[in-house]
């Protein structure tokens, strides 16, 4: 029995189909231009993946983070930028009963942090919400002898873009340490004005005075900002009434801003609230009584954006309605317009018709008038002022005290 084997040709693979280039389209290219140089806002560029150990610290950067220290009291005050974080420990160990300020600017250089978390004995889950930004502002109390704030700053550019950072004060009983997340900027320059030439009771009362007054310079920070906001909501009120173009989009950037300003200030009216809420033996209660006074800052604050806030979603209101206000009058005009050529369009359609007078004498007798031609444009004359009385008397067009 002879067995016949099957032989399969396989078929040649079909060639490939190169695939068309999607095309970006100018619009794109423009919007992606516009992306790239729209102001960073609030982003999670520095957390850690999720379900991470707690205590994770991101930090992506290599570039070391510019450390000044000031330390004073009521008689000396010494401030200077170290190069390492080994330096600041003489401030801190010495037999002086000063307050010493570590300010750090710009986050980068993981190692320095690790070794300030050391130095100053930081909780892991403190020095991971310092340097994992953003944090929603908050206070937290560790091991009853340190305080952790996070805070909020804000600016507004000279071009006129919101920049928001955070700032992070920890402080104990002789120490105060803040970590900025930018290091070009800030608005707690006016603290070190006032310990440089000892104005104010910052130069004689301890480190948790130091530390209200970095939160209030931060939260009065926001009274520029917000004034320079009004600035462009009174500037947006003039051009809405008479502008020609759409302004949609600066009013909604106008939102966009007024809203991450809500997001940085609501939580730091209820962070001041926790300060002075908690009864914490590391906060004098002349410090609680100041506080005070911030708390009334951070409500003044909320009332201002909400107030602003108000005022964009009225000047959308009042932007989409002469727009359509706009268009219904050329709408209106068109269709006058339209209206009052309409007698003309019917009369010349009507002699236009191609009957002879030949034919029956009920073909159009006007065309063998003498006069015709002229009695016909007294006609259509007098339609079109016909029914432009008619419409200036209705008041629908011209003005209604032009009679008055």
């Amino acid at each position: 029995m002879t067995s016949t084997s099957r032989t399969t040709s396989s078929l040649p693979p079909e060639p490939r189909r190169s695939e068309p280039q999607l095309r970006t389209s100018w619009a794109s290219e423009k919007a992606e231009i516009a992306r790239a140089q729209r102001p960073r806002r609030d982003r999670l560029v520095h957390e850690p993946p999720p379900a991470s150990p707690p205590g994770t610290l991101v930090i992506e950067g290599t570039a070391r983070p510019r450390i000044f220290v000031i330390d004073y009291d009521a008689e000396v005050v010494v401030e200077k930028e170290i190069q390492s974080v080994e330096e600041c420990i003489p401030y801190l160990t010495d037999d002086r009963p000063s307050i010493t300020w570590v300010d750090v600017r710009g986050l980068g250089d993981k190692p320095t942090f690790e070794r300030l978390g050391e130095i100053f004995q930081v909780h892991p889950l403190a020095l991971e919400d310092m340097v994992n930004v953003p944090q929603r502002p908050k206070a937290d109390v560790y091991g009853g002898e340190q305080i952790l704030v996070i805070s909020r700053m804000a600016q507004a550019s000279e071009a006129g873009h919101l920049r928001t950072e955070q700032i992070a004060i920890l402080f104990g009983r002789s120490f105060v340490l803040t970590v900025q997340e930018e290091a070009d900027w800030d608005v707690i320059e006016v603290v070190r004005e006032r310990i440089r030439g000892s104005r104010g009771a910052v130069r004689a009362r301890g480190a948790d005075y130091l530390a209200y007054a970095l939160l209030d310079a931060v939260i009065d920070g926001f009274f520029p900002v917000l004034e320079r906001l009004g600035e462009r909501i009174e500037d947006l009120e003039t051009e809405v009434l008479t502008a020609k173009s759409p302004m949609s989009r600066p009013i909604h950037d106008l939102k966009r801003d007024l809203l991450t300003l809500r997001r940085a200030i609501w939580p730091q009216r209820d962070l001041v609230n926790t300060l002075l809420r908690e009864d914490n033996p590391m906060i004098t209660k002349d410090t609680r009584l100041h506080l005070r006074d911030t708390y009334d800052h951070a409500v003044q604050l909320m009332d201002m954006v909400e107030t602003y806030r108000e005022l964009c979603s009225g000047l959308m209101d009042l932007h989409l309605s002469g727009m359509s206000n706009r268009m219904n009058e050329i709408m209106k005009v068109l269709t006058i317009i339209s209206t009052i050529f309409l007698p003309i369009t019917a009369i010349a359609g009507i002699y236009g018709m191609n009957f002879h007078r030949e034919s029956s004498p009920y073909n159009m007798p006007e065309l063998d008038w003498y006069y015709g031609y002229p009695l016909v444009c007294l006609l259509m004359l007098a339609s079109v002022l016909g029914l432009f009385t008619y419409y200036r008397h209705k008041g629908w067009i011209g003005k209604d005290d032009d009679h008055g």
